[in-house]
């Protein structure tokens, strides 16, 4: 459990920041970008929350606390030291990917199959869940691009990936199942 009785510690005021492995490495690294808009990802899905009720309310809910496990996840670098941590270290699994994709595809049942782009917005809900897909696609990025020169869990990248996707559908379910969607018109203001 975590117990938090002082906020700051001061100890990054050099522009450093501890890993969840106890290294220090610049506030500015790769590692540091990923799981800080993993976080800024959040608290979108925060906002989002504030107009969401029921069973997508509770969805949300839990990928917010899926997003502070990929957090966790992404601050500890070198999984082939797992074994040698002082506790477990919190990784994402198939199962959260998996959950998300079940998650999906219940709610694609819902709606007709698209004819064009759709444009973010139409309620404040489905507004809200474009911007938490865009910051996640951005977060995505981010993960992938530490990928390339770090390792990186496989899970936490696909279930970044499968998220974006996740809020896609969901922002289609919060405009009346996709009837209050706001389509793409190609060269409407030419």
């Amino acid at each position: 459990m975590v117990v938090l009785s002082k906020i700051y510690t001061r100890t990054g005021d050099a522009g450093t920041t501890a890993l969840g492995d106890g290294s220090r490495v610049p506030k500015t690294s790769a590692r540091v970008n990923a799981y800080g808009t993993v976080d800024e990802a959040n608290a979108t899905i925060g906002m989002a929350r504030l107009h969401a009720t029921g069973d997508m309310d509770a969805q949300l809910a839990a990928i917010q606390n899926d997003m502070f496990d990929l957090g966790a996840d992404l601050c500890r670098p070198d999984m082939a030291k797992d074994a040698e941590a002082e506790y477990p270290p919190l990784r994402m699994t198939a199962a959260q990917v998996d959950r998300l994709e079940g998650e999906i595809d219940a709610m694609n049942d819902a709606l007709e199959p698209l004819r064009s782009f759709v444009l973010p917005g139409g309620s404040a809900l489905s507004a809200h869940l474009h911007l938490c897909r865009t910051v996640t696609r951005r977060a995505e990025r981010l993960a992938v691009e530490l990928s390339a020169t770090e390792g990186v869990n496989p899970a936490a990248v696909k279930y970044l990936n499968r998220l974006s996707d996740w809020f896609f559908v969901a922002s289609r379910i919060a405009n009346d199942d996709g009837r209050a969607d706001v389509l793409w018109v190609p060269g409407a203001n030419r």
